[in-house]
């Protein structure tokens, strides 16, 4: 991409040179041409200067799509390998040692929640590309939101901290919903997992779920390092992660919060980032 970037330029700066030029020598030949001759060229090179800027910003954007595209490809790589490895560590200890009960017990629990994070991977890449393609069409039905969030949440509370509970649930009982279960279900584990990820170990997330003026409100808040402003509307485009990728610590796909945009937008909700206090983040869903 940086080779394209370079001809570009190159032809540009060829372009002008051969305008100034000809320009020059039909002067000299014709003088009583002259003010014809500046006008049309500064024409000339106003419309190519325009030219230049939009193919040169279609350009970059299409080298920052490459190298989010490569980061995508290396996480989901790490995401996959992780918990494949975890799994097969636990499987061999299993069958190459005499283990008691409560130790493979503990083992296949672990390896059952490394299950479920491929699992939920492998939900999100495939969501992803369906609304992406259009080709989701979000069945929906009336069903209880309040059992949802509280399922999702104690499903996540187990991959969370072994020293104290750090999702705290406030949720109102009965609040109904119109819409997709399982295309919601993405949006509550995206959130509480960007949230808990975040947040550090044994943080506190806190996730509410109530009704306000007759809508559900559903409200996600973590203690990590925030937001900054300026990327607070950049987080929901597709492949984006905040911060320098080549510092990074967090694992993730950049697929979350694009997919909960999308499911958010396709169920007329309205969603809102805010900062937490004293640190942390926020997240406001607003269902009509």
């Amino acid at each position: 991409m940086k080779k394209s970037i370079v001809i570009f330029y190159c032809l540009l700066l060829y372009s002008l040179v051969q305008l100034i030029s000809w320009g020059m020598l039909v002067i000299k030949l014709q003088p009583s041409r002259m003010a014809m001759i500046m006008g049309e060229g500064s024409v000339f090179l106003f419309l190519l200067c325009i030219g230049a800027y939009f193919l040169h910003r279609s350009i970059k954007k299409e080298d920052r799509l490459h190298e989010q595209q490569t980061n995508f490809l290396l996480s989901v790589t790490h995401e996959l390998k992780s918990p494949l490895a975890a799994i097969k560590l636990s499987l061999q200890t299993i069958v190459k040692r005499d283990l008691d009960r409560a130790r493979q017990q503990s083992l296949l629990s672990n390896s059952l929640k490394d299950i479920e994070r491929l699992d939920d991977l492998v939900e999100n890449m495939l969501l992803a590309t369906k609304i992406e393609n259009r080709s989701y069409s979000f069945p929906k039905e009336e069903f209880d939101f309040s059992e949802l969030v509280q399922k999702v949440s104690d499903r996540l509370q187990i991959h969370t901290c072994d020293c104290d509970q750090n999702i705290t649930t406030n949720i109102q009982p009965g609040v109904k919903l119109s819409g997709d279960p399982f295309a919601l279900s993405s949006v509550l584990t995206n959130l509480l997992e960007n949230a808990v990820k975040y947040s550090g170990p044994c943080a506190k997330v806190s996730v509410e779920l109530s009704k306000v003026n007759g809508h559900a409100f559903l409200k996600v808040a973590d203690n990590g390092p925030g937001i900054p402003d300026e990327e607070k509307m950049l987080i929901f485009d597709k492949f984006y992660r905040v911060g320098d990728e080549r510092v990074r610590k967090a694992k993730g796909t950049g697929l979350g919060l694009f997919i909960v945009k999308e499911v958010l937008q396709n169920h007329d909700a309205d969603i809102s980032v805010k900062d937490n206090v004293p640190q942390g983040t926020i997240f406001e869903v607003t269902f009509s």
